[in-house]
């Protein structure tokens, strides 16, 4: 057998040990011994039970089989060997490790984050009577509520504890518990299982004696005359399975559900499998659908061909390429090509996208061309779907996969190409819990992992990606033409101010942008309107003193949502009711203040009683297939006006799209970030883009309070260069990204005082690391306190050097780690977020 690093070892070996990543916050890996009955069997990937301190049972990977025992403890047994075969390979242990390295947070983090966790253990507390123990002759008084459990325990032979609050209140059992086991009445244990179940069809076949002998089936229906509905049976089994033509279709069986939707008996069905007419039995089956494929091919234009040859000249000495192209010029057909290319090299396939909002779209469209060789990965799915596209990668079913950030830890083992769609999304980026990775950069070294390909698309850039393009470690590709030679969308600035002063201002909506919402409605077009704030009013307000409610539990003022009738933190989840009255003097003048996406829907229909209006948010999206009923209703043509948050600006093609309306683009652009001003510019053109495709023309309404910013011309002329130009000027000047590396380091603590503490002693340890660095902080975070903690942040330059980084990263991990281990801190929680975006 050989281990992650090629060494081999014996497997006869008497004393063999395996080295463990467990899935708890510790930068250590854990030695187990493998006893005999495991020993052939177990290698790199597999997955096994162990005993983790006293009484934990885990969910572990082994990462190295060896003979050495470890130095400062006695290694535990293995418990159990949980698979036939590893779920994890070793190019996915080396990806994990870099992570972990790269980002500061544990392997055993980046475990946690990388299984689903129906691939993980789950444990359940269980009750059951002590075997010397008698009910009739106790040997110790009990009260009513310790022979109530007793008495429940008699007639069971196990119960989970949870289980036994239905008996006595659950506030008392775990000392009613206690008792009982000082009284020796009881045991109490941990059962494990598995978490994942597949997915089971109940089939039924003929009997096996009548497929060889036509009298004995004659006999049989000679036999259920009369009996009308076991005839009924018969006959729609036959029907669907025909024996005689294919013996083989009768092995396979019959779905019980296909005889009982086409109306026959369930207990006909029974009886004739009592009877052993029929036999009945299970297979698992997949928990998702086939799919039809279109084999109607995919036609490059000459613009995308064009772009497609000069994709694969740029690979011949680039291993990473920047497809640039405008909103709405026919990137996906140019994936759609270099995906059919790798799949046909036999080789694996990664399309990355930002948000499940996009899979919605685009997985319909993939599928048509792909069908089964292709799987989805989302956190929408069920732990059990999860599993099952982790294992369908693992037995070859799914070559190409279409997910979210979470689909880079699937078990890919011979990537060709990995597409990064909309590469420029903050959305790629994880930020609790650990590793705070951001997916288009863990992308990019994974493809390096499996020496693959990967291309960056977008029509807005992010500026270190343009930036290394520009520098030539990426190829670069340019596309400027719309699909089809569509013409690009009619920019219209709406000055809200002056439309404020003449009254011309109507319920958040200028003259302009309500004179072109009509003119596109009259003409049977869709209109989409951007607002990126959720709930009704941003908070409510007293006219009399200016109060506001606030969180209990967070720096932050409450959020008034209407349809709820409440207030809301969209930090902590909090929830309190709208108050009467003022809580500071006690008037009754309460007022919202501001607009969220529901007053902007409520708005619009007072101004367009006749238009059909549904607003897409994180509040209509939370069930799993929210985004997948919006969108068919809008794509069918039932809606004329969609009103969104961020998610209406990611990839939609709808072709009735004529107007993208946006409320408040002051909101996008004056916020306190050094990339604001490259999130405004690529969210106002990527949701302008949504406006006008083949035969119809865009408007775009952008509503603002300065139509003076030079950012606005920038947009109108659809000028990247320029503003990338202006914008890298000022960063290089003030030390940012991509001119520097940035590492946020936040404390947490629930004493104002604590937390604040130990970020000037971290801050004090920190500028003693040698190398070139600029340390900001500690300062008061943004929102202050979220969830009862309060927050310091302490942000570092670094300069642009692989070593520096590199040695400063290991000293920062070092100081943080002793610094937990002072008693005055222990109870601090360090968060370190590399790359913050």
């Amino acid at each position: 057998m050989e281990d992650l690093f090629g060494n081999n070892y014996p497997s006869s070996s008497k004393n063999l040990y395996a080295d463990i990543i467990l899935p708890v916050p510790i930068p250590l890996t854990f030695t187990y011994s493998v006893g005999p009955e495991i020993q052939e069997e177990i290698g790199i990937g597999y997955r096994v039970m162990v005993q983790f301190g006293r009484k934990r049972i885990l969910t572990g990977i082994v990462a190295k089989v060896h003979q050495k025992a470890p130095e400062a403890y006695k290694a535990k047994p293995i418990l159990d060997l949980l698979d036939d075969y590893p779920i994890v390979n070793a190019l996915q242990i080396k990806f994990w490790g870099w992570l972990a390295s790269y980002y500061c947070c544990h392997i055993g983090e980046v475990m946690n984050a990388a299984l689903p966790s129906g691939l993980k253990l789950s444990t359940e507390s269980k009750v059951q009577m002590h075997p010397d123990f008698e009910l009739e002759n106790p040997g110790y008084p009990m009260d009513e509520r310790e022979l109530l459990i007793l008495e429940t325990l008699e007639k069971k032979e196990e119960v989970n504890v949870d289980q036994l609050e239905s008996v006595v209140p659950a506030k008392d059992l775990h000392k009613i518990i206690k008792s009982l086991l000082g009284k020796k009445a009881i045991l109490v244990y941990e059962s494990v299982k598995e978490k994942y179940s597949p997915k089971v069809e109940v089939r039924v076949r003929l009997a096996p004696e009548y497929l060889s002998d036509s009298n004995k089936l004659n006999e049989l229906f000679e036999g259920v005359k009369g009996k009308e509905k076991q005839e009924n049976v018969l006959l729609k089994f036959l029907q669907q399975v025909p024996i005689f033509k294919n013996a083989q279709l009768n092995e396979e069986g019959l779905s019980k559900k296909i005889l009982t939707d086409s109306g026959c008996s369930p207990s006909s069905i029974d009886t004739l499998v009592k009877n052993k007419v029929l036999q009945s039995f299970k297979v698992k089956i997949s928990r998702f659908a086939l799919i039809q494929v279109d084999d109607k091919p995919i036609e490059l234009s000459e613009v995308q061909k064009d772009a497609y040859d000069a994709v694969q000249k740029e690979f011949t000495s680039k291993a990473t390429v920047l497809l640039h192209g405008i909103t709405g010029s026919g990137k996906t057909e140019i994936y759609i090509k270099l995906i059919m290319e790798v799949l046909e090299s036999g080789s694996q396939v990664l399309l990355l996208l930002p948000e499940i909002a996009l899979t919605t779209h685009l997985v319909a469209r993939l599928q048509k061309v792909f069908g089964d060789k292709m799987g989805v990965f989302h956190s929408k799915y069920s732990d059990n779907e999860r599993v099952e596209i982790w294992q369908g990668v693992l037995s070859g079913k799914y070559n190409f996969i279409i997910g979210v950030r979470s689909s880079l830890f699937l078990p890919f083992d011979s990537l060709g190409l990995v597409i990064v769609d909309e590469e420029h999304e903050p959305s790629y980026k994880q930020y609790d819990p650990a590793p705070r990775f951001h997916a288009r950069d863990a992308a990019i070294m994974m493809a390096w992992l499996h020496q693959a390909k990967t291309v960056l698309g977008t029509a807005t850039p992010a500026f270190e990606t343009f930036y290394n393009a520009q520098n030539d470690k990426y190829g670069y590709v340019r596309m400027d033409k719309r699909y089809g030679d569509a013409e690009l969308p009619h920019f219209h600035l709406a000055d809200i101010l002056k439309d404020k002063k003449k009254n011309l201002l109507k319920l958040d909506f200028t003259r302009l942008m309500r004179e072109k919402i009509q003119e596109a409605l009259n003409h049977q077009e869709q209109v989409l309107i951007f607002q990126n704030r959720r709930g009704y009013a941003p908070y409510i307000s007293c006219d009399e003193c200016g109060w506001i409610p606030e969180c209990e539990h967070c720096d932050v003022s409450l959020t008034y949502h209407q349809y709820q009738e409440e207030l809301r933190c969209h930090y902590c989840g909090f929830k309190d009711k709208v108050p009467i009255k003022c809580q500071a003097c006690g008037s009754s003048k309460i007022t919202t203040v501001g607009s969220g996406t529901e007053r902007i829907e409520e708005n619009l229909s007072l101004l367009f009683p006749e238009a059909r209006i549904l607003r897409m948010d994180l509040d209509t999206t939370r069930s799993k297939y929210g985004y997948q009923k919006i969108l068919e209703e809008f794509g069918s043509g039932n809606v004329d006006i969609l009103v969104g948050t961020q998610m209406i600006t990611k990839g939609l093609d709808f072709d009735r799209v004529s107007l993208v309306g946006i409320v408040d683009a002051d909101r996008i652009l004056f916020y306190p970030d050094f990339r604001s001003g490259e999130r405004a510019f690529q969210q106002i053109t990527q949701v302008a883009g949504r406006a006008g495709r083949r035969n119809v023309t865009g408007n775009v309404v952008i509503q603002t309070r300065r139509p003076d910013q030079l950012i606005f011309k920038q947009i109108i002329s659809g000028n990247y260069n320029d503003f990338y130009q202006q914008e890298m000027g000022e960063r290089r000047q003030f030390y940012y990204p991509p001119f520097v590396k940035n590492i946020k380091i936040v404390t947490k603590h629930k004493d104002f005082k604590t937390a604040e503490t130990a970020a000037i002693q971290l801050k004090n340890l920190l500028s003693d690391i040698e190398g070139r660095k600029i340390i900001l902080g500690p300062e008061k975070a943004l929102i202050g306190k979220i969830k009862n903690l309060f927050l310091f942040e302490i942000w570092i330059k670094l300069e642009k050097n692989a070593n520096t980084q590199e040695r400063f990263k290991q000293e920062m991990v070092r100081i943080i780690s002793e610094l937990q281990g002072d008693k005055r801190f222990r109870s601090v929680r360090f968060l370190i977020d590399v790359d913050p975006y």
